[in-house]
């Protein structure tokens, strides 16, 4: 890269779906490009269709090379030029195709180092085209060692998976002690590097309701998911738990850990979305690469007529940039650590540990603030 702009790879998704519309509208401000030199994955006939439909008025910038990218242009990557049928609103086997042969481009480009970090436009598994969804496909396709953790994201909102997409009746026999450990491991990673926070703190969600209730409704609280929260406290990860995702959810104690590990697709998804409907990212974290994608389906139903919002891949482009940026920091900060002049004493029990909240963006000073003014209108006047 011959300048301090970040190239972003972005790929078109499923053709009959709303992944233009995305891509065209997030590019709309031209301040956008002061954070990064975008290159669409895609076809310029397809492209050039969906805009004429639209009537977004997008201008891009043709290139066949990644390294032909220009600062300033909305640059459109032809990964192949032959006809593809477009059916707006209708999911099709070659429309979803298309949108992989976009994947395959870019992963191929980016083993080059022609860009530096990729957004994905939503492709979905449906009745006419069948797959294992664009992360676990990413992941195969990398040929890295162990699998990607995907890590739903909405400001300070980051929610993680111990299995995925299992149907629930095998749910509970998929999760074990070591699987905890190693998925919360990965999740204090990545929140470390990915989002530079010091000392994550990451809340573990139970599996039965009421979080087993003292065994009354189920024991995997007491024979797995706790001696899983134990390990990790040992190896100092800060893991809190397991708490019913109800009360920690529905109360708002959410919003005082950095990460959420639910144990299922349900109880982890159903939450966010409902926090966080508009402006939901997926990150898949572990990867060499840094993927990001909007929290949205390709939406056939809404493919075509404008009605689109480009929150999500707004969000999903900023996040992939500041991802970025923080894994730049984080390994040249670790390439020459300075040496510790002390020995930091430290208080490991549990009592410390559960007693100290989590400070966030000021709320609770705020509150503390509050409660202090309100105790002090209260005192007698003289």
């Amino acid at each position: 890269m011959n300048n301090k702009r970040i190239h972003i790879a972005i790929t078109q998704g499923d053709t009959n779906g709303i992944g233009y519309e995305l891509i065209f509208k997030a590019f709309a401000n031209a301040e956008i490009f002061d954070l990064c030199t975008p290159i669409i994955y895609g076809s310029p006939k397809i492209a050039t269709y969906h805009d004429d439909v639209l009537d977004l008025g997008a201008k891009f910038t043709i290139i066949k090379d990644a390294s032909e990218a220009r600062d300033g242009h909305l640059n459109l990557l032809t990964v192949f030029d032959d006809d593809v049928k477009v059916e707006l609103g209708t999911p099709t086997e070659e429309s979803g195709n298309a949108g992989l042969r976009a994947v395959d481009r870019a992963i191929a480009d980016y083993r080059q180092g022609l860009f530096d970090v990729l957004v994905t436009a939503p492709i979905d598994n449906n009745d006419s085209f069948h797959f294992s969804g664009q992360s676990r496909y990413i992941e195969d396709h990398m040929e890295c060692d162990g699998q990607g953790l995907s890590v739903l994201t909405a400001d300070d909102l980051r929610v993680a998976l111990v299995t995925r997409n299992l149907p629930l009746h095998q749910v509970t026999e998929s999760i074990t002690k070591e699987s905890i450990v190693a998925t919360a491991k990965k999740l204090n990673e990545s929140l470390r590097r990915d989002f530079r926070i010091s000392t994550p703190r990451i809340a573990v969600l139970s599996i039965n309701p009421k979080a087993g209730d003292n065994g009354l409704l189920g024991t995997e609280e007491q024979d797995i998911i706790r001696p899983a929260i134990d390990e990790l406290v040992k190896n100092d990860i800060e893991a809190f738990g397991p708490y019913a995702t109800d009360q920690l959810f529905g109360s708002g104690d959410y919003d005082y850990f950095d990460g959420i590990l639910a144990m299922y697709y349900d109880q982890g998804l159903a939450p966010f979305r409902a926090i966080a409907p508009y402006a939901g990212v997926n990150y898949t974290a572990g990867l060499p690469i840094v993927r990001t994608a909007p929290e949205v389906g390709a939406s056939f139903e809404i493919a075509g007529r404008n009605e689109a919002d480009p929150t999500p891949m707004l969000h999903a482009i900023y996040l992939a940039t500041d991802i970025f940026r923080h894994r730049k920091e984080y390994d040249e900060a670790g390439v020459n650590p300075l040496p510790k002049l002390y020995h930091e004493k430290k208080d490991d029990s549990d009592k410390v540990r559960y007693a100290i909240p989590k400070k966030r963006d000021g709320r609770n000073q705020q509150r503390h603030d509050n409660n202090a003014q309100e105790k002090k209108s209260e005192q007698p006047k003289d």
